[in-house]
């Protein structure tokens, strides 16, 4: 069994997840824990690289998602159960619940085939707490224009972020004892008085 934490982060791009990352970082400084901050697709040398195939280059859908729960392998072992097993705390932008949404909701494929994949790649480990920044996927995409040049995922058409939020939305009431929903459309100080408080509690 593993000492340390595993928190994710979750969210339509736009969402305002990162914008939150370094603050529950320095909230469980605060209790004395050593933080390990990290990313899907990432986390590692290797993942990285993948990452920058993974925005930018087309490809299959099924190359896509295998691509995906590579790197995922890849981080776990390098990266989040050695953290964890030191009794560290992992807090990672975006892990399985994100090809859920996006691979699955967003391009369609068989969520079958991913719990396929999820059960092979970390059969036995999920995080213990997943923040999930819900906003509608209008107001994801007006941050987006305004703040940098897109990725292959960011210029998708609306229709593939509301099906991306909705999965989200569905794998949030499929786990409900890992998952708090947080209204991303309210203010930076709102949203971290309200993430104060789910991690106090938690």
């Amino acid at each position: 069994m593993s000492k340390g934490k595993f928190i994710t982060f979750e969210g339509i791009d736009g969402a305002g997840k990162s914008t939150h990352i370094e603050f529950v970082a320095n909230l469980v400084r605060a209790r004395g824990m050593n933080v390990i901050l990290t990313r899907e697709p990432g986390g590692t040398p290797l993942g990285e690289k993948l990452r920058e195939l993974l925005l930018h280059q087309k490809m299959h859908l099924e190359t896509e998602a295998l691509l995906m729960f590579a790197a995922r392998r890849e981080h776990l072992a390098e990266v989040i159960e050695p953290a964890l097993a030191r009794g560290d705390w992992v807090i990672s932008d975006r892990f399985t619940d994100a090809s859920f949404a996006y691979q699955g909701g967003g391009r369609g494929l068989s969520l079958d085939k991913l719990r396929a994949l999820e059960q092979w790649v970390h059969p036995n480990r999920q995080p213990d707490l997943t923040l999930l920044f819900d906003v509608p996927p209008e107001v994801a995409r007006a941050r987006l224009d305004a703040v940098r040049t897109p990725d292959k995922f960011e210029r998708e058409q609306s229709d593939f972020f509301v099906a991306t939020r909705s999965e989200y939305l569905r794998r949030a009431s499929e786990f409900p004892e890992r998952f708090r929903i947080i209204n991303g459309q309210q203010t930076i100080l709102e949203i971290q008085a309200l993430i104060q408080k789910i991690v106090a509690t938690f």
